[in-house]
C-alpha cells in the first residue's frame, strides 16, 4: 500500500487544520496521523490507495476554511505498519 509524508507550511496551526485533514483522509479511508511541528508546520503521513492519496494531497493545498496554505511539500515514504486508522497524533 502507498503512503506519502507531506509537509504543509503557511497559517497552518490554530485554524483546526489537523481536525479538518483527519476527517477528509477517514472519508478517503486513509491510515496515518496529522502532527503539529514546532516550526509551525504541520505534517501528515497517509497510507492508503493512490486515489485517496492523491485526493488528500489535492486537498492539503486548500485545508480548511480558516486556513492560508502557502505551501505542500510530499514524498513517497515506506508502508508504516502500525496505523489501523488516521488519527491527530
Amino acid at each position: 500500500m502507498p503512503c506519502i509524508h507531506c509537509l504543509v507550511s503557511g497559517r497552518v496551526q490554530g485554524v483546526f487544520f489537523r481536525a479538518s485533514t483527519c476527517d477528509r483522509a477517514q472519508a478517503l479511508g486513509l491510515n496515518g496521523e496529522v502532527r503539529n511541528l514546532p516550526d509551525g508546520r504541520v505534517a501528515v503521513t497517509a497510507c492508503g490507495p493512490q486515489a485517496a492519496l492523491d485526493a488528500l494531497r489535492q486537498w492539503l493545498w486548500e485545508g480548511p476554511r480558516q486556513a492560508a496554505v502557502s505551501d505542500v511539500q510530499c514524498t513517497a515514504c515506506p508502508e508504516e505498519a502500525g496505523f489501523s486508522r488516521f488519527e491527530i497524533a
